[in-house]
């Protein structure tokens, strides 16, 4: 009897219990989507640095100090030492305090970096790519052990199916390659590990568990601010999953609701309200040049851009700034789609919720994340970004595996199920695998990066003007000698391009008069300087720039020395009327104009360099040399 009964219970389970599809068991779909996600970001471990990597890591003092830079980590805007350098105040509305990902590069640099003055482009390139692909498999199998434990406990394979989505989604490329959105990376990571914490703490109440679970909390936000999101979306799992009242919810919230004024107050103090002014580059002020409908309606229209994107994420682009996205108006029927399919959204996340559905967690989770980064709160200095919609991607891949699910329960046998369900989840793998490997190689540098993105985003004045600081970059190196003029034009070309689409690019004209500079067209590059110094006069390039425009032109006027004084000194005229402190430059001015004998010329110029070194002997004997006026 008791052996019938078993055989009888074993056939009364469900046909996704009795097949185990060799799918079921964690560490099988662990060990799965580890090897996998390897094999997708292998090949980001040969990779350097790129885009803001300099900024955050290569170029930031504080990380290069080590452990010793720490402190002012933690009690400085990530870009303090930025605006430093560039003698500039706080550029972006709402600052910048994500300091966890940034204490990880000091420890990095601490333990794996160069401490040489010059340290190389690639210092301890290996160990944070390296540990960029650690952290973001590790969120994977965090993230499997939360979704199969508590969110679909019968129902391990959409669990699988989420997680795999998730890891092989080639908009995740910028968030693993390029190494400063590490932030993305560890704010994902530390908000799964804050609802395995809370569903613990329900299951077990050991107090420890709420502990670990506003100690993770607490980290989250030190990544990024999206885990404020946590005070919607945890109460939404517990009402959904564990069906528990409002007023335990509200109970339990009040710890973590004091975690995050905590943290406001923490940011506040150190960043304070950000940027006191409306940026004026519309670099970082990306709706500076649009009416108040374009503002709008291109913001819209832009959630249906990232929703595209989730669904075909192609052609990939470092950069979406202007003017790349085009302004658009009420007009336009796409700005109307895209507010028919974000209220049809809410409307399904609020009706689902009553209905304890998970879906309603899966689109809000999508839904108040991407209003964080949708600039209809507030300014986040982009139109958009890969990187941003990061976190939304995951409310995206709970959907999408709860569909596919739900399909091949319904329309295919056990057996054709399984079929099919491998083979379209091998074409996926195969083609986000194909699509991110070959994104991951474009993450190279910034000179790979951007001659590859110019093509796919040709209308954004950062882009081309970066492939064209690229090109320049390029000609540099002795194994492009035989291509360095080739090479100059094609940086030309680019940065021309980046100035006609935004025509107060400092960057572009500084760094066409650098291409000028190389063709010895010095006029040209003079020219581009004062264009990019009457934008940003207190940049610190345009100085370095102009002082070594000014010794060129001194040391051109120098080697023509006696052959020619009256050509000598118009080159070193030239050179005073670029760096008019310059004492030598006047002295020697005064010895050229005494030896013609224009005596006139001498006596302005040393009086002009005593003037600026009082205690200069060769002018004074030059002085007393001269014929008594």
């Amino acid at each position: 009897m008791a052996r019938q009964k078993e055989k009888k219970t074993a056939r009364s389970l469900p046909l996704e219990k009795s097949t185990t599809w060799g799918l079921n068991d964690f560490r099988t779909q662990a060990f799965i989507l580890v090897f996998i996600g390897f094999l997708f970001y292998a090949n980001t471990l040969v990779n350097e640095y790129a885009l803001d990597d300099g900024i955050v890591i290569q170029n930031n003092d504080y990380v290069q100090q080590g452990f010793r830079g720490i402190p002012k980590i933690l009690s400085t805007d990530a870009y303090d030492s930025f605006y430093r350098h560039m003698g500039a105040k706080q550029q972006l509305s709402g600052g910048r305090f994500r300091p966890l990902s940034v204490v990880t590069f000091a420890i990095e640099q601490q333990l794996f970096g160069s401490n040489a003055a010059i340290k190389p482009p690639d210092d301890a390139a290996f160990v944070r790519h390296f540990m960029n692909v650690v952290y973001y498999l590790l969120s994977i199998v965090v993230l499997l052990y939360f979704l199969k434990n508590y969110i679909f406990k019968e129902d391990p394979l959409t669990a699988f199916i989420a997680c795999l989505i998730f890891l092989i989604h080639p908009m995740h490329t910028e968030v693993v390659a390029n190494v400063k959105s590490r932030d993305e990376i560890l704010s994902f990571l530390f908000i799964i590990l804050t609802f395995i914490a809370v569903f613990r703490y329900r299951e077990s109440k050991n107090t420890k568990q709420l502990l670990f679970g506003l100690l993770f909390y607490f980290l989250a936000l030190l990544s990024k601010e999206y885990a404020i999101t946590l005070l919607v979306l945890i109460p939404m799992l517990l009402y959904i999953i564990l069906k528990e009242r409002f007023s335990s919810i509200i109970q339990l919230m009040i710890p973590f609701a004091i975690v995050a004024v905590l943290y406001v107050g923490i940011r506040f103090s150190i960043v304070g309200a950000g940027a006191k002014f409306e940026n004026p580059d519309v670099l970082n002020n990306p709706y500076i040049y649009a009416t108040q409908p374009e503002k709008l309606a291109t913001k819209i229209e832009v959630l249906l851009r990232y929703l595209k994107m989730l669904f075909y994420p192609t052609p990939l682009s470092s950069d979406y700034s202007y003017s790349t996205i085009p302004f658009v108006n009420f007009s336009y029927g796409i700005v109307w789609a895209s507010i028919l399919i974000h209220i049809s959204m809410c409307v399904a996340a609020v009706v689902l919720f009553f209905k304890r559905n998970i879906l309603s967690f899966a689109i809000a989770f999508y839904l108040v994340h991407l209003l964080l980064i949708s600039n209809l709160i507030f300014n986040v200095g982009a139109t958009m970004g890969e990187r941003m919609v990061y976190h939304s991607s995951f409310g995206f891949a709970i959907i999408l595996a709860v569909i596919i699910s739900l399909i091949l329960k319904k329309l295919f046998s056990a057996q054709t199920k399984k079929i099919v369900a491998v083979s379209f989840g091998c074409l996926l793998v195969i083609w986000c695998g194909a699509k991110t490997i070959q994104r991951n190689a474009e993450w190279k540098n910034d000179q790979i990066l951007f001659i590859a993105d110019a093509k796919t985003v040709p209308n954004s004045a950062l882009v081309n003007g970066n492939a064209g600081k690229a090109f320049i970059d390029m000609s540099e190196k002795p194994e492009n000698k035989a291509r360095e003029l080739e090479l100059i034009n094609k940086g030309i070309f680019y940065l021309n391009r980046s100035v006609s689409v935004h025509d107060k690019y400092v960057n572009g004209y500084l760094n066409l008069g650098v291409a000028y500079f190389k063709l010895k067209d010095y006029e040209k590059a003079n020219a581009y300087w004062d264009k990019a110094k009457e934008i940003y006069p207190s940049n610190p390039l345009i100085k370095r720039n102009f002082d070594l425009l000014g010794a060129t032109y001194f040391n051109q006027g120098m080697s023509i020395g006696g052959k020619n004084i009256p050509e000598a000194i118009k080159l070193m005229e030239k050179a005073v009327s670029i760096d008019s402190t310059n004492a030598e430059y006047w002295y020697n001015i005064g010895g050229a104009s005494f030896t013609i004998k224009d005596f006139k010329k001498a006596r302005i110029a040393w009086d002009k360099t005593l003037q600026l070194k009082p205690g200069h002997l060769q002018a004074q004997d030059g002085i007393k040399a001269l014929p008594p006026q």
